[in-house]
């Protein structure tokens, strides 16, 4: 019997395999293979890993969202990837679930503490309401149907529990137009010279892009998107526009300032680069109502 077995639906039956316990997906899109392909790759996965969403700032932010510990909660980590949300916080969990669709990251993230799964995040195998914490952590944009996977990660927060959201591009603020939008649309011949960032080649570049299905101009998260999803659902949201240098003072209502790039963008596009609107990121922080059945 596995740590999980309690909280599979009925009905569900996974694969035991190695380092992970695999449910069938019905629905294999695009964009779950290319998450699938990029977060697999071991070296591309162990970069993640190392250099992504490991910052004082972001760990500081996570925390203040979390009122101060997620020790001895049970917790699920919606598109862990390869586990960058706990190598940053630790803690001591009461149960750690990571659930992802790429066997390489799964393997890693079993590595530090995660109980890993690989499953769809349009349909996991949980039974409703057993979770004190649900997290997605840069997970949304990387889905098809971002409201989807909102819905069925909120199904596991029981009552009185928390989900959080974070690093999903702010629609507002990506959303650029004109000169901006051509200078976007230009960076990917620029790009195919140099890569960017950890992206050290034109392949890993080529998936990385594949895999942000919503890190584009005209797409990303919306407060309309959290507000009609889960408000219905019974959640009490916080939402909190930020860009990434700050840390808890993102949870009292201070959304810092992005790089001279991404403000050049907003003041071509015609916003106010100094405005929430323009803020890189959505926080969102939603509680379960605890009188909820």
């Amino acid at each position: 019997m596995t740590m999980i077995d309690a909280f599979i639906k009925p009905g569900c039956v996974g694969v035991k395999k190695s380092s992970y316990i695999e449910f069938p997906i019905a629905n294999l899109t695009e964009g779950l293979k290319a998450n699938a392909y990029y977060f697999n790759h071991s070296e591309w996965a162990e970069e993640y890993l190392t250099y992504c969403h490991r910052s004082n700032a972001f760990k500081s932010r996570w925390q203040a969202a979390l009122n101060g510990s997620w020790d001895n909660k049970i917790v699920v980590d919606v598109g862990c990837g390869p586990g960058n949300i706990f190598a940053t916080l630790q803690g001591k969990p009461k149960l750690l679930i990571g659930v992802d669709v790429a066997p390489g990251s799964l393997e890693l993230a079993s590595k530090i503490g995660y109980t890993t799964v690989l499953a769809d995040a349009n349909d996991l195998p949980f039974q409703s309401g057993f979770a004190d914490v649900v997290t997605l952590n840069a997970t949304l944009h990387h889905t098809v149907n971002m409201a989807s996977v909102l819905k069925e990660a909120a199904r596991l927060v029981k009552p009185g529990g928390v989900l959080i959201t974070d690093h999903d591009p702010q629609f507002s603020s990506w959303n650029y137009k004109g000169i901006a939008k051509m200078l976007w649309n230009a960076r990917l011949i620029y790009y195919r010279y140099i890569g960017r960032g950890f992206h050290k080649s034109n392949e890993q570049q080529k998936w990385g892009l594949a895999c942000e299905i919503h890190h584009k101009p005209g797409s990303g998260v919306t407060k309309e998107l959290f507000d009609t999803t889960l408000g219905p659902l019974g959640f009490n949201l916080q939402i909190f526009p930020h860009n990434h240098n700050l840390g808890e003072e993102v949870i009292k209502g201070i959304p810092g300032k992005a790089d001279l790039k991404y403000r050049i963008g907003n003041i071509l596009s015609g916003r106010n680069p100094s405005s929430n609107e323009s803020a890189l990121t959505l926080m969102c922080v939603a509680t379960r109502n605890a009188n909820l059945q």
